[in-house]
């Protein structure tokens, strides 16, 4: 049966930090609008910074839509599933917000993810979220599924691009600007990344 703990105690960071890939919800406010699940990966793109707090890092290759719907409302899950091990999922409710490149919390931010060189990989924001509740379910019917590796696409197709090409590309992008409900996505110019 499920817990529901008031901080993220050392075993529930330890298997979030475990897992290669993560789920993140969001919706709009709009009761038409449409709702977002996105896959994350990329070993060491996720930090626990507190006992409350995640970050994650957000990269070019996807639309706008969880920056778009963490700017109107905040909300935001992120869940994480053990395809190995002991069976079991973790889901954090809360509210998230981008962080963009020419924040002052930028440098500190990105400080938590020192395997990753942000560089390549098309970096555009880092998503805070603040735990409201964090839950964990039995992950029963939850497949074994093996782990081989990162894939290295991202970082080798972004890796061409610089600070303008980049906003260049996002430009010429449906959804990045706005959402597909016409939210404010991405703010463009795209900030220059501070190195």
């Amino acid at each position: 049966m499920g817990k529901t703990y008031n901080e993220i105690t050392d075993r529930l960071r330890e298997f979030i930090e475990e897992q290669p890939i993560f789920f993140t919800a969001t919706a709009p406010l709009a009761g038409d609008g449409t709702v977002n699940l996105s896959p994350k990966g990329l070993r060491g793109s996720l930090a626990v910074l507190d006992r409350h707090t995640v970050a994650y890092l957000d990269f070019a290759g996807s639309n706008a839509e969880t920056v778009a719907h963490l700017r109107e409302n905040g909300r935001i899950t992120l869940m994480w599933c053990a395809f190995q091990g002991p069976p079991d999922i973790v889901r954090i409710h809360g509210t998230g917000e981008p962080v963009f490149r020419d924040d002052p919390r930028w440098s500190s931010l990105v400080a938590h993810f020192p395997g990753i060189d942000p560089e390549p990989h098309g970096l555009r924001a880092i998503i805070v979220v603040s735990a409201a509740l964090i839950r964990d379910t039995c992950g029963y019917a939850v497949p074994f599924m093996t782990y081989d590796s990162d894939r290295d696409l991202h970082e080798r197709r972004f890796a061409r691009e610089d600070d303008e090409s980049l906003d260049a590309y996002f430009r010429k992008k449906d959804d990045i600007a706005t959402s597909i409900d016409g939210l404010p996505g991405l703010p463009l110019p795209l900030p220059a990344l501070k190195r």
